[in-house]
């Protein structure tokens, strides 16, 4: 089966639909998504809500891209805060031929329950029936309740998960048959099995460059001083966005708003700037490279990338 599956792919004409994906990245269109908006205020910290923070970096991450790549088109989901549904912002971004969606969000922990030993309380009890009934007494322990903060902290990007490729493929399929149809006089068969084997090789070669583009986003997170998690996958509801944008993607935790000295980085000027600053250069060296040599980060502490063991 692997060498057939070898025989069609080197059997395909370059000049058929459809075309092979670039081993270059060749970005024209850079689409952004803030997330949440609207109605939908996202995790909330002390005092500020996810939404706000995700639309402040977004736009300024969309002006530095405009200052670096003047001929690239930059587009937003929303530039305000309004609330577009999870599925219009990937159809937005198709629509429009993205060649990257980059999704700005904030990351979130529950609180940590804490019980502490308070000693003892005496409780009352019974035991026996009727006449035999007899009030007793016993010492039990007591407990405090109390919750602190979650430390959790630093950032994360993440990309759609390796072993879900057909569900993404659905929409690569898709957007290369209206490609297709939009620059040729031929309607392709999407059920050819040539036509398949090309959309899987669109598909892999995205996973392929949202994680190159997301190891580079963390390298640049650690290079700015920030904590970073890694890169890690998702396939989960909730990450609509990576699934169903026909282009490579990134979903950006830019930190977490439940811990609160990131929640004052996230909304102070000079840590959206940074934050931005950091994504604009990984699109950089992104739009030069083809491979990376380093993937799956995971990371210790402050400012040192370490290998992920997962």
């Amino acid at each position: 089966m692997i060498a057939l599956a070898v025989t069609i792919l080197a059997s395909f004409n370059n000049d058929t639909w459809p075309p092979a994906p670039p081993q270059k990245a060749v970005i024209r269109t850079i689409i952004i998504d803030a997330g949440h908006g609207g109605s939908d205020a996202g995790a909330h910290g002390d005092y500020s809500y996810e939404k706000d923070i995700c639309l402040d970096i977004a736009l300024k991450l969309g002006k530095k891209l405009e200052q670096e790549f003047p001929e690239i088109k930059v587009l937003y989901t929303r530039t305000k805060d309004e609330y577009p549904s999870i599925k219009s912002r990937a159809d937005f971004a198709n629509a429009n031929k993205g060649d990257l969606f980059i999704s700005i969000h904030v990351n979130a922990a529950p609180p940590v329950k804490h019980t502490k030993f308070a000693g003892y309380k005496t409780e009352t009890y019974y035991t026996g029936k009727g006449k035999s009934r007899k009030k007793r007494s016993r010492k039990v322990p007591k407990y405090t309740i109390y919750y602190t903060d979650n430390p959790s902290n630093g950032t994360e990007t993440y990309i759609w998960a390796a072993d879900r490729t057909e569900a993404k493929g659905e929409y690569v399929t898709e957007r290369i048959s209206e490609e297709v149809n939009d620059s040729t006089e031929y309607t392709p068969d999407i059920n050819d099995p040539e036509f398949k084997a090309k959309s899987l090789l669109w598909t892999k070669r995205f996973f392929d460059k949202s994680l190159l583009l997301a190891t580079l986003n963390e390298e640049e997170f650690v290079n700015g001083g920030r904590v970073s998690r890694g890169v890690k996958q998702r396939n989960e509801k909730g990450i609509w966005v990576l699934q169903a944008t026909a282009m490579p993607s990134i979903l950006v935790e830019t930190g977490f708003i439940t811990y609160r000295p990131d929640e004052d980085y996230l909304n102070s000027k000079k840590g959206q700037e940074e934050m931005a600053t950091a994504i604009t250069k990984a699109v950089i060296r992104y739009s030069g490279l083809g491979t990376v040599q380093s993937v799956g980060l995971n990371t210790g502490h402050k400012g040192r990338l370490q290998p992920s063991r997962s």
